[in-house]
């Protein structure tokens, strides 16, 4: 016989509570909401170093090392080396990607080229109304020059005229030192907060716990080494079919995976590279835009079938749409703190939605190691067993 289970009824004292837990919920957000400006430096710290600890486990287990401070120090030199590395050797590419794109659009501009594929009233409208050599300017070299000079001129004069700024540069001079001493005392910090839960709500707050954690996991690592892969893959494909600024292009696409299957936004844009190459380097326009085609087939399979399994294995978390409307809310509430904490309120919403509200049962719990269940399966000898029991 199944036990039945009563809810309680709301009477005074519960009502009371549930007044005084909606009061709080509003009080902590109003508050966040205040404090936003002066939150932001240790929340970036605190999510920089959640994925950077992960890193600092690796030092300590790959070259033995016992010391916190050293281990962190190997991470983020690790970290920089590799940036600096990464723009090096992206940079120059990137210049003349810019450059070879500028000379194509100009080649554009200037051929009389009639596409059987578009009908001429629209090619009469483009030649009309678009300005070839505008598009041509902003990708020449002196351009580019003016561009950063300026851009330099304008954020030296508002570095010198405006504190604001100076206090922002302070800020994330303050993110670094928050990064570096929180990756120090990761684990402890980590023990202390469980430590603060009462004992009478330890499994449901850890519960919830695991299931942000879970949440957490997938998008912030799982899903930044996802886009990674698709971008780098993207970047090949468009390489090996001849696509122009391939790399940067691909690159791009990455970015926009950190939020799943929104690379798809990225085809119009393919489209009018496919166009420019076709009518610049003589290639058939539907044969490239077949080729690019099946770049995108491709990369996509291989990112549904074995790179997100592999990564992030059969649980996906939430959807994207679900990430997306996230971040939109949490972002407009509350800039860019909300973008920070987004992905883990929602997720707790949820949670305690399907905890308390329809009484499912927690789908992220932790499994017992399976030597521990041996060890709690073989029975004790008290001649040989010298260990207390707890």
């Amino acid at each position: 016989m199944e036990p039945t289970t009563t809810r309680r009824p709301f009477d005074l004292d519960r009502t009371v509570r549930l007044l005084i837990t909606i009061a709080c919920i509003v009080g902590a957000f109003m508050l966040v909401r205040y404090l936003r400006d002066v939150l932001l430096p240790f929340l970036v710290a605190c999510l920089l170093a959640y994925i950077i600890h992960p890193l600092v486990l690796w030092n300590q287990r790959k070259f033995k090392i016992k010391s916190e401070p050293l281990a962190v120090t190997c991470a983020l030199l690790e970290i920089a080396l590799g940036l600096v590395l990464i723009l090096w050797f992206l940079i120059p590419y990137l210049y003349s990607e810019i450059a070879k794109m500028a000379t194509q659009i100009a080649e554009f501009a200037k051929a009389q080229v009639a596409i059987p594929f578009i009908p001429s009233e629209v090619q009469a409208l483009v030649v009309k109304y678009l300005d070839f050599k505008a598009l041509t300017d902003l990708f020449s070299q002196e351009q580019l020059f003016a561009m950063a000079e300026t851009a330099f001129m304008q954020v030296w004069q508002l570095m010198g005229s405006s504190i604001m700024v100076l206090l922002a540069i302070v800020s994330w001079v303050v993110v670094l030192l928050y990064l570096v001493f929180i990756l120090i005392d990761y684990s402890s910090i980590v023990t202390g907060l469980r430590t603060m839960i009462p004992q009478k709500y330890s499994a449901n707050v850890v519960g919830i716990i695991s299931d942000i954690a879970r949440t957490m996991n997938l998008y912030f690592r799982g899903q930044a080494l996802v886009a990674l892969c698709v971008g780098i893959l993207f970047s090949i494909g468009f390489l090996i079919v001849g696509l122009p600024m391939a790399v940067a292009f691909g690159l791009f696409i990455g970015v926009l995976n950190m939020v799943p299957y929104l690379q798809l936004a990225s085809i119009p844009i393919a489209a009018v590279l496919c166009l420019v190459q076709a009518v610049t380097g003589g290639q058939n326009f539907w044969l490239l835009c077949g080729e690019t085609t099946i770049v995108y087939i491709v990369v996509q399979t291989l990112q549904d079938l074995v790179i997100t399994p592999k990564i992030m294995g059969k649980t996906m978390g939430l959807n994207p749409a679900t990430i997306f409307l996230s971040l939109s809310i949490w972002g407009a509430l509350l800039g860019f703190v909300g973008l920070i904490i987004a992905l883990p309120l929602t997720t707790l919403c949820i949670s305690y939605y399907k905890r308390y509200i329809l009484n499912e049962a927690p789908e992220s719990t932790v499994p017992a190691p399976k030597k521990l269940d041996k060890a709690r399966k073989q029975p004790r000898n008290p001649e040989t067993d010298n260990s207390t029991p707890e």
